[in-house]
């Protein structure tokens, strides 16, 4: 199962992050996170990160051609299968995902849909915290650091990111509600489309989630 390659789709707060990482670590997969890699972008003040940069500071989406033109550059480098996060997030980035996979002869095989009700989002985004040094995040009810407000990894204070402000995270849900629709009529018309309920405990969801993408792949 190691060359698995599957799109996790969902809106921010949903816990779709959390669920890659997982599914990374049980399956040997590559997280490809388009949320960290532009966080890493623009805190390294690269070309491409300053000009995600007014975008991800104001809950706006990256423009496609920009987003394709990074994650085409992550995509091409790797070796192993991958699990994607939060790419594609429009129908364009969709097409072009399938287009440049299918160059590689490496097409998507899987996309799960995680949804959640708005009341659980909006508490999800009150409790969340980041280190900015080493991006770890946490959650001050659901994943606290050992010492509260402090990065396990590296003692750097934790900050909330500036787009899970409420007036910023707001402005992203509206935005992926806008987008998303005709990106998940897409992939459910395609096949391989399964979608998650992702309300319950962190570690219920994971076993759901690990479970659908045994029962898929053995299928295959």
């Amino acid at each position: 199962m190691s060359g698995m390659r599957i799109a996790l789709l969902g809106p921010p707060g949903s816990g779709k992050g959390t669920q890659a990482k997982r599914i990374c670590e049980a399956f040997d997969l590559e997280h490809l996170s388009s949320g960290d890699i532009l966080r890493q972008e623009k805190a390294a003040g690269t070309p491409l990160g300053m000009k995600a940069k007014e975008f991800i500071d104001n809950g706006l989406l990256v423009p496609d051609d920009l987003m394709v033109q990074i994650m085409r550059e992550k995509i091409t480098q790797l070796q192993r299968g991958f699990v994607l996060d939060g790419f594609p997030r429009t129908l364009p980035q969709a097409q072009a995902l399938n287009r440049m996979l299918f160059d590689l002869d490496r097409p998507l095989q899987l996309v799960l849909n995680f949804v959640v009700n708005f009341k659980v989002l909006r508490a999800r985004f009150e409790g969340r915290r980041v280190c900015p040094v080493c991006l770890s995040v946490y959650h001050v009810d659901s994943n606290p650091p050992a010492q509260a407000g402090i990065c396990d990894f590296d003692g750097a204070q934790l900050i909330v990111r500036e787009d899970d402000r409420p007036e910023v995270v707001e402005k992203r849900i509206v935005t992926y509600q806008e987008t998303m629709a005709p990106l998940i009529a897409y992939y459910a018309q395609l096949g391989n489309f399964k979608t998650i309920d992702s309300t319950p405990p962190i570690s219920e969801v994971t076993q759901i989630v690990l479970d659908k993408i045994r029962r898929h792949f053995d299928d295959e």
